[in-house]
């Protein structure tokens, strides 16, 4: 009795702990999602498949009221319909194109704002670290004016006395946005100025610019990707804060912020029309800062992961 118990209880511990086909399987796509920022790159997709192809994706005009379909719920409320997924705001405009086409106009700004911010600022970092004396002092204290000007105070004067516009935004959003690239930079070229390969070209007779451009600039090029990724929702952020506070891109413009700004007289009532823009905000900043943790781990070897 006791032997035929104790097999009995063997096999029953056997079938426990035995692992079932699926596990390996399971186990490695969870390693991979680990390694690899997989919803990271999901979301910024996404992002740019709506900001692509924003007009065929939906049929709707994310301008034009439609007084009649004003303030329908989204899709699963009582009320709702199938037409508009994520419902209507006070004007009738389909709540999904408008976040739709904001994507656009988000991504636009950050690409032209970062495009023209990190070539200055690379130029920037990259001349005073090289060069270093007068140079680097005047430029430093250059980027440390522009870190000590209240940035929202300027775009309000600004807005006040030019107007709301597309174009201003991107001039007040460049305008401080290559100082943290340029002081990146600066720390990078300090150091990479004292290898041996630049010393020896600088012994071959190379001009300076050159010795700049061909042996010190490739070796910033990991730290620019990595300050650009992690920008790149700063940006996001800061131009969705400019529209929300009225100083950004002007209505009926669907921006993300501008529609955050609609509907917070309607947040108990129609809670959809800020909830929704707010929610893109938070899943874009977040997915570029994670992408942006991801270089920076993949390209510093003392950070690195190795499986």
């Amino acid at each position: 009795m006791n032997t035929a118990s104790n097999t009995a209880g063997d096999t029953t511990a056997v079938q426990v702990v035995q692992p079932s086909d699926s596990s390996p399987f399971i186990n490695r796509w969870i390693r991979r999602i680990r390694y690899w920022p997989v919803v990271p790159i999901i979301i910024i997709s996404a992002l740019l498949i709506a900001a692509i192809f924003a007009d065929q994706l939906t049929s709707f005009d994310p301008e034009k009221d439609d007084l009649i379909s004003r303030n329908i719920p989204p899709v699963w409320q009582e009320g709702g319909t199938s037409k508009h997924l994520l419902g209507t705001d006070p004007l009738g405009r389909d709540m999904l194109t408008r976040i739709i086409h904001g994507a656009r106009i988000s991504l636009l700004i950050a690409a032209i704002v970062l495009s023209i911010g990190t070539a200055f600022g690379l130029l920037v970092g990259l001349i005073a670290g090289y060069l270093g004396g007068t140079f680097d002092e005047v430029l430093m204290r250059v980027v440390d004016f522009t870190f000590a000007v209240p940035f929202i105070l300027v775009a309000l004067v600004t807005v006040i006395v030019y107007g709301q516009s597309f174009a201003l935004v991107i001039i007040l959003l460049t305008i401080f946005s290559w100082n943290g690239v340029a002081r990146q930079a600066r720390a990078e070229t300090l150091s990479l100025k004292t290898r041996d390969y630049v010393a020896a070209s600088q012994v071959a007779g190379a001009s300076i610019w050159r010795v700049m451009y061909r042996h010190v600039m490739p070796g910033l090029i990991n730290t620019v990707i990595v300050v650009t990724t992690l920008r790149l929702g700063s940006l996001i952020l800061t131009e969705a804060s400019l529209s929300f506070l009225g100083v950004g891109i002007p209505p009926p413009t669907p921006a993300w912020g501008v529609m955050v700004a609609e509907g917070r007289n309607y947040i108990y009532t129609e809670w959809w029309i800020s909830f929704f823009p707010g929610l893109a905000i938070m899943l874009t900043v977040l997915a570029f800062n994670f992408l942006g943790d991801w270089f920076r781990d993949r390209f510093d070897p003392r950070l690195r992961q190795l499986d």
